[in-house]
C-alpha cells in the first residue's frame, strides 16, 4: 500500500535543498507525483507529491528528509493525502487552462484583489502566479512604469460572457488592461503580427495630417472621428475625406511623413519580435507612402495599405486600386497568414479603429490598442494604459527575456 505525501520546504534559497531532499526520496524509491518551485526575495518554496512504496517506509522517508533540511536551515512539513483527493487532483487536468494577464502602469494590492475575487466567483482555480515585468526599485516604486502579472487558471467559467464583462468593467474601473485568453498550443506557436498604421503604429491619422497642409483639417478630422467610432461607413468616409485633398501638392507627403511619431513601444516591440522570428506586417486604411516610410525604420516585413492618385506632382482626390476597408483588411490577413504557411490561430492583428474588427475578429489573437469604446468592446482583447509592446506579455514574455535577446 503506498503512501502519498506533498512535502513543502521552505526557508533561504541557497544551492542544493532540492538535490538533498530528492536524494532522501531516491533512496525509497519514491515516485514523484508533481512537483514545483518558487522564490520570491530568496525566500524558496518548493513542493513535492510524493508516493512512498510502503507504507512501513514513510515515517524513514520523512526522518530522512527532516535530518537533511536541517543541515541546510530549511523547514519541512509533510500533510498526508489520501487516494480520493490525489484521483480528484488527476482528474482535474482535462479542465480547461486559461491565461489571465494584468497589465499597469502601477499594480497595487487592489487589482490583484479585483481580479482573483472575479476568477474565484466564476469557479476558476488560479494555480499559478507569475510577475513578467522587471524588479522595481522600492524609491520607484510609487512611480508610473510598466508592470505586469500573468495568473494561469484552471476550470471551465460560469458564464464566459459575464466573466469578460467583469473583467473590462474592472480595466475601465482601475485603468488597467486585463486580457483573458484560452490556455492552448496556437499561444505558444503564433508567428504572424498584422498592424493597422495610423493611431495603433504611429500617433497620427495621416489622412487628417494631409488635411492640416491642405487647409481642410477640421472637415476630415470630422469625418475620420467618425469613421473611426463606426458611424459612417469606412469607403464612403474615405472617399469624402479623399476628395477634400485635391490638389495638395506632392511634396507634402514627405514633410508630413518626417514629423510622424511612433506609439509607446512600437520600436521595442517590432524589433523584439524579429529576433524571435515573428513576421510583421502592416496593414492600413492610410497610404502605402507612409507605410513604406514605417517600414524603412521598423524592418516590417509587409505593407499594405491605399496607393495615392498624383499626377503632374499633385494629389487627384482619388486613390489607385481597391479602397483598403475593414473587410479587405480581413481578407489580406488571410493572405499572408496563407503566404507565411501559418493558420490564422498563428496569427496576431493589432487596431485601433472600426474598421479594424474584422481582422482582429479573424485572428487567433486581436488586440485593440488604444481604442475607440466600441472597437475595445468587440476585440478579443485590449490594451490602453501601456505602450505596444505590452502586447509581449499578452505572448508570455517576461522582461528578463527581452534583455537575454540583448535589447
Amino acid at each position: 500500500m503506498k503512501d502519498i505525501l506533498l512535502i513543502n520546504v521552505s526557508g533561504q534559497d541557497k544551492p542544493g535543498v532540492t538535490s538533498a531532499v530528492t536524494d532522501v526520496l531516491a533512496r525509497y524509491d519514491v515516485t514523484v507525483l508533481d512537483v514545483g518551485q518558487a522564490v520570491i526575495h530568496n525566500q524558496l518554496n518548493l513542493g513535492i507529491l510524493a508516493a512512498v512504496p510502503r507504507s512501513e517506509q514513510t515515517s524513514d522517508v520523512t526522518d530522512g528528509v527532516l535530518a537533511s533540511l536541517d543541515k541546510l536551515d530549511m523547514v519541512g512539513r509533510f500533510l498526508p493525502i489520501t487516494e480520493d483527493a490525489y484521483q480528484n487532483w488527476v482528474e482535474q487536468q482535462g479542465k480547461p487552462r486559461h491565461i489571465v494577464t494584468l497589465l499597469a502602469r502601477k499594480i497595487d494590492a487592489c487589482h490583484l484583489a479585483a481580479v482573483t475575487k472575479v476568477a474565484s466567483e466564476q469557479g476558476l482555480n488560479i494555480d499559478k502566479i507569475v510577475r513578467l515585468s522587471g524588479r522595481v526599485k522600492l524609491d520607484e516604486s510609487d512611480q508610473l512604469g510598466r508592470a505586469c502579472i500573468e495568473f494561469s487558471a484552471r476550470g471551465q467559467a460560469h458564464d464566459a460572457t459575464s466573466l469578460r464583462n467583469s473583467l473590462l468593467e474592472l480595466a475601465g474601473e482601475h485603468n488597467i488592461d486585463i486580457a483573458y485568453q484560452e490556455d492552448n498550443i496556437f499561444r505558444r506557436i503564433r508567428q504572424l503580427v498584422v498592424f493597422d498604421m495610423d493611431s495603433t503604429l504611429i500617433d497620427a491619422e495621416v489622412i487628417d495630417e494631409l488635411a492640416i497642409e491642405a487647409g481642410v483639417g477640421e472637415q476630415v478630422a470630422a469625418i475620420t472621428e467618425a469613421a473611426m467610432q463606426g458611424e459612417i461607413d469606412f469607403k464612403e468616409s474615405f472617399t469624402q475625406r479623399m476628395a477634400l485633398l485635391e490638389g495638395l501638392s506632392e511634396d507634402v507627403l514627405a514633410t508630413v511623413a518626417a514629423r510622424l511619431r511612433l506609439n509607446e513601444g512600437a520600436e521595442h516591440l517590432i524589433k523584439t519580435l524579429k529576433q524571435l522570428g515573428y513576421k510583421t506586417a502592416i496593414v492600413s486604411g492610410g497610404f502605402t507612402f507612409f507605410g513604406r516610410y514605417l517600414q524603412g525604420i521598423l524592418g516590417v516585413d509587409y505593407v499594405y495599405a491605399n496607393e495615392l492618385d498624383i499626377e503632374n506632382g499633385v494629389v487627384t482626390g482619388r486613390v489607385n486600386g481597391e479602397i483598403i476597408d475593414g473587410q479587405r483588411k480581413a481578407e489580406l490577413l488571410r493572405e499572408i497568414a496563407a503566404k507565411e504557411g501559418l493558420r490564422l490561430e498563428q496569427v496576431i492583428a493589432v487596431g485601433d479603429g472600426a474598421n479594424d474588427l474584422p481582422m482582429l475578429a479573424i485572428a487567433g489573437l486581436g488586440i485593440a490598442f488604444r481604442a475607440k469604446p466600441l472597437v475595445k468592446a468587440s476585440a478579443k482583447q485590449s490594451i490602453s494604459n501601456v505602450g505596444l509592446d505590452g502586447i509581449l506579455y499578452l505572448l508570455g514574455y517576461s522582461d528578463k527575456d527581452t534583455i537575454s535577446l540583448g535589447d
